[in-house]
Formats: C-alpha cells, sequence, structure tokens
C-alpha cells in the first residue's frame, strides 16, 4: 500500500477544509455584522448563512475523518475497514482516502443510518 502517497493527499485535503472552514466562518461574521433594513434582505441573509453553517458543519465532520485517518496511518491501521477488519479497496482509497468502511460494509452502514 503507498501509505505516503495517501499521507500526502490527506495533508493537502486537510488543508483546503481548513481554507474552506476559515473563509466560511468570516462568512458569518460578515453577515452577522450587516446592517440589515428591509425584510427581504434579512429573509436572503438568513437563508446564506443557514446555508454556510450546514457546510462548514460538513465540513468540520470530514476534517475529522480525515484527521481520523492521518492518526491510523500513524499508528499502523490505515486502509482496516472498522466493520470487517478487512483491508479497503485501494481503489476506494484513491477515491475517498479518508474512507472507514470498505464498499460491503459502507453498503450496510448506509442502510442502517436511512432505518434510523
Amino acid at each position: 500500500m503507498q501509505v505516503e502517497l495517501y499521507r500526502s493527499k490527506l495533508l493537502e485535503r486537510k488543508d483546503e477544509l481548513l481554507k474552506i472552514m476559515y473563509n466560511l466562518k468570516h462568512e458569518f461574521q460578515d453577515i452577522n455584522s450587516c446592517d440589515i433594513k428591509e425584510e427581504a434582505d434579512f429573509a436572503s441573509c438568513s437563508s446564506n448563512s443557514e446555508s454556510n453553517f450546514y457546510l462548514y458543519k460538513k465540513q468540520q465532520q470530514e476534517l475529522l475523518e480525515v484527521e481520523e485517518a492521518l492518526k491510523k496511518i500513524n499508528n499502523g491501521k490505515y486502509g482496516i475497514c472498522e466493520m470487517c477488519e478487512e483491508e479497503i479497496n485501494p481503489a476506494r482509497l484513491e477515491i475517498k482516502p479518508f474512507a472507514k468502511y470498505c464498499i460491503d460494509c459502507r453498503e450496510i452502514v448506509e442502510k442502517e443510518e436511512k432505518l434510523r
């Protein structure tokens, strides 16, 4: 397994996520400080703020998963499915280097999430 290649991809994605989150955080501050006089402007700002907050939370979750994958590289457990403990297909890790599950187990997790 090309662990150093995955480490590089993960660190690159971590930097991207931190930049995105930094920009979103500053957009929150700009929206909160704007002087809104009309109801339509308030609705627009409110909608943008809600969308940005959702996006920020999604990016924050992905950042946690990236950091978790980096820890796994350091402790020698990278690329192992958290459910079945089999090796995750390298093609999957190419697409999603912070994958926690192999394809089969990911499908099981998704079905369970839909039932909740």
